[in-house]
């Protein structure tokens, strides 16, 4: 590494978190009702136990719901710009993003069968497990189909996710049209992604997952440098292409089930972040994944604010924003492909 990419990759690191944090404060202190910097300090030095007295209701709400909500948004950006990293690298699509491969499908369909038919019959950890497992089978029947077939061609892993895909939207929509009526509300607030399950509960969750991915994907860095030049020159350099492929796609689905069961289908994030990362830094993934956690986290944390400012008080799902802000962000990257032909 040069000592240009050095301080490039170390400008965009410091410029990133400058305005993470930012936006982290922003997250915190905006709400219905807003509340002194001074005050939410002092909601988080009382809730780590940093100081002795009573937490007023004004505290609870900052150290219990707002500042919980704010670092799962950006720990969950940070993950899912990693997890499409990984993705658009394996499956040399640069339209992969997590969701293209069933993932969301099976922890939405989970999340509604848990709303619609059984209810809340592990209390809170319901819907977060029932979701897990869903994504969870999700994958595990992609990587059956192309077990299956004895090939790990990008173009077959797509296909899998796909038919996965169509497959649990329809279960999900079946027991939407066959469930309870008035959980209706609650299953298109989930499956549009919202940050409202953010709780201290879950937290270590998530970061598990951005631990995971990112560890796993930073070991692995050179070997998937080697898959940009192509399949048959990565094997010349002594890159196991299929073992590879198949170990990050678990990895990422693993990661992207820790996300998806406490968040929803926020869409979109793990499609934008890469590009984003890619032009500051390169395509290398030593320099590219934490550039696309920074990004991501920036990116989730952001829209969340815009999500409670659009149609305030009321409350737009994430999923929503990140969403338009990606079909946007699709039709600028074709018309560049195209001028660019």
């Amino acid at each position: 590494m040069s000592k240009a990419e050095v301080r490039l990759l170390g400008l965009t690191l410091f410029l990133g978190a400058v305005i993470l944090i930012a936006l982290l404060v922003l997250s915190t202190i905006f709400g219905t009702t807003a509340i002194p910097v001074s005050e939410a300090l002092k909601a988080v030095v009382l809730g780590l136990g940093l100081a002795e007295g009573d937490m007023s209701p004004l505290h609870r709400i900052v150290f219990e719901l707002r500042l919980p909500r704010a670092l799962f948004a950006a720990v969950i950006g940070a993950g899912l710009g990693v997890v499409g990293v990984v993705l658009q690298t394996t499956t040399r699509n640069d339209l992969a993003d997590p969701f293209l491969f069933g993932l969301s499908s099976g922890a939405a369909a989970g999340a509604v069968f848990v709303i619609t038919v059984t209810g809340d019959i592990l209390g809170f950890w319901t819907l977060p497990l029932a979701a897990f497992s869903g994504g969870l089978i999700a994958s595990g029947i992609v990587l059956a189909l192309v077990h299956s077939l004895r090939t790990s061609a990008p173009e077959k892993l797509i296909l899998a996710g796909l038919a996965v895909s169509f497959l649990f939207s329809a279960i999900t929509n079946y027991l939407i049209f066959a469930g309870d009526s008035r959980a209706a509300h609650s299953v298109i607030f989930w499956m549009l992604g919202g940050l409202g399950l953010a709780r201290w509960e879950t937290f270590p969750l998530v970061c598990a997952g951005l631990l995971l991915v990112l560890t796993y994907v930073l070991y692995c860095n050179r070997s998937l440098d080697a898959l940009l030049t192509g399949d048959l020159t990565a094997t010349t350099l002594g890159v196991p292409v299929r073992k590879l492929r198949l170990r990050m796609f678990f990895v990422a689905a693993l990661t992207t089930a820790m996300f998806v069961c406490v968040a929803g289908a926020i869409g979109f994030v793990g499609l934008m972040v890469p590009h984003i990362a890619r032009g500051i830094v390169g395509p290398l993934h030593r320099h590219l994944v934490p550039t696309a956690a920074i990004v991501g986290a920036v990116l989730l944390t952001g829209s969340d604010i815009l999500s409670r400012l659009l149609l305030a008080p009321q409350e737009l799902p994430v999923g929503i924003v990140t969403t338009s802000i990606g079909s946007v962000f699709v039709f600028v990257l074709l018309f560049r492909t195209a001028k660019a032909r």
